[in-house]
């Protein structure tokens, strides 16, 4: 009977997330536009950590050439808390691997976040369920759903 409930919840959650790969921002898609893109986290379903592709501007074009681009991720539950800040894999530009995806100016490029999987300051592994992973470049955002099991 849990996992009656249990499956009920994730199909209840999927139905109220936001499109996965929608554009969500409060001005217009043509005042603002990004070709910046967010891939799906791998492995998905993931167990504890999982890695997140996700490219910054035009790339591979890269045709405004020096631009830095205000970057953040966060991984939200499925009632929109904070559950962590990605860190950036290996590094780039100016910005150090290990990094945390907060606030963090990024040049045009390919990248790929890391997420060990643990709540947000501890070490304390999340729950079995659906995650939310938002990018925001210059404030655009970009949403995807990736899967927790235990």
């Amino acid at each position: 009977m849990r996992f009656r409930w249990s499956a009920l919840l994730v199909v209840l959650a999927l139905g109220l997330m936001p499109r996965v790969g929608s554009a969500q921002s409060g001005t217009s898609s043509a005042q603002k536009s990004s070709s910046s893109s967010l891939g799906q986290n791998y492995p998905n379903p993931f167990n504890p950590e999982t890695w997140i592709p996700f490219t910054v501007g035009d790339f591979p074009t890269c045709s405004a050439n020096g631009r830095q681009y205000k970057v953040n991720l966060r991984i939200l539950n499925i009632l929109s808390q904070l559950v962590k800040v990605p860190v950036i894999q290996g590094g780039a530009g100016n910005v150090a691997g290990g990094q945390p995806l907060q606030n963090v100016l990024l040049p045009c490029g390919q990248y790929v976040a890391y997420w060990d999987g643990n709540y947000l300051n501890t070490s304390q592994e999340v729950a079995s369920g659906v995650y939310v992973y938002v990018l925001e470049v210059d404030g655009v955002r970009l949403v995807k759903k990736g899967l927790s099991v235990k």
